[in-house]
């Protein structure tokens, strides 16, 4: 019954996020109190606004699977207060001891927690591109979440993850067969994504967006991130969704925010580059059709131009 309610949730139209909606959770440090997406799977959703003092940090989505014999946790969180936060919630839940944490990427919001899950003695995995980059960074990052978050800052400290991987990290615990994967090249170096095949649940992380506007970095290469959502992501079969930002969902919603949006900026650039249009320009390309996505005004004119300029020398 509760998995047929949640496919019917899913597969209506999305309630959109808000920048300006208040924190949900206030008796917490958590931005929002972790939801039961399907049996034995939580995830605590994150602000789909930018990092600030008033969400502490917590604008990705934290999540856990509760196996049988101990919990994995997708993401450790922007800051030691929030991965023991998350904590607290998941020892409501279960007796099961957290046995592992996995960073969907290299940022500061899947890493910086991690601090707090070492000092527990839990082993924490992650792509090497992302423990890479992550370790290449560590001061900028750490000093920029203490910037914003204060106070909430207080006994974080920069620790990469002790386990790395390649291509796929495969898990047999409790009852859960569980697979962290990196299908390819997406948003930043070293997106994973966490595949529940029995269960057909994706925690997809930074490889899907569709509440707030997918960010297209300098390092990104959005003809790869095509590739990987045509040729590795969809082909999965995903049932469910938990993006990396935004509440659970299903794959078309992804798609047509994620891959679509993608696909249409490339077009609106190529056009652009046919007409011999400048940088300057690109940057007023039309993406109206997405401005309705939070973080549009801080992304839009960002990614065109970043896309420009991988473009330009295709």
């Amino acid at each position: 019954m509760i998995r047929k309610a949640l496919a019917c949730a899913l597969l209506a139209a999305p309630a959109f996020a808000s920048e300006d909606i208040a924190d949900q959770y206030p008796q917490s440090v958590l931005y929002e109190k972790p939801v039961e997406v399907i049996p034995h799977v939580y995830s605590a959703i994150g602000a789909t606004a930018p990092p600030t003092y008033e969400n502490a940090g917590h604008n990705n989505n934290l999540s856990f699977i509760v196996t049988g014999d101990g919990v994995i946790v997708v993401n450790a969180g922007a800051n030691a207060k929030l991965a023991e936060a998350l904590h607290q919630e998941i020892k409501a839940v279960t007796d099961q001891p957290v046995r592992l944490v996995i960073n969907e990427n290299g940022q500061g919001h899947a890493m910086l927690g991690n601090s707090y899950w070492a000092a527990q003695g839990v082993d924490i995995l992650a792509h090497a591109d992302a423990k890479a980059v992550f370790e290449d960074n560590a001061f900028q990052i750490l000093s920029g979440m203490q910037r914003y978050a204060r106070e909430n800052s207080d006994g974080t400290e920069a620790v990469g993850p002790n386990l790395t991987f390649e291509d796929r990290y495969d898990i047999e615990m409790g009852d859960m067969t569980i697979e962290v994967l990196h299908l390819g090249p997406a948003h930043s170096e070293g997106d994973i994504s966490v595949w529940l095949p029995e269960q057909k649940l994706i925690i997809a992380g930074d490889v899907a967006f569709h509440e707030r506007m997918p960010p297209i970095f300098s390092e990104t290469c959005t003809s790869c991130w095509i590739e990987t959502w045509n040729e590795a992501f969809e082909p999965l079969g995903a049932l469910y969704v938990i993006p990396g930002h935004g509440h659970p969902t299903n794959v078309a919603q992804v798609r047509r925010y994620t891959h679509d949006y993608l696909v249409y900026l490339r077009g609106k650039i190529g056009e652009h580059l046919d007409n011999g249009g400048s940088l300057n320009d690109a940057y007023y390309v039309d993406q109206s059709p997405y401005a309705h996505l939070d973080t549009y005004e801080e992304l839009a004119t960002k990614n065109a131009g970043v896309v420009y300029t991988e473009m330009e020398f295709e």
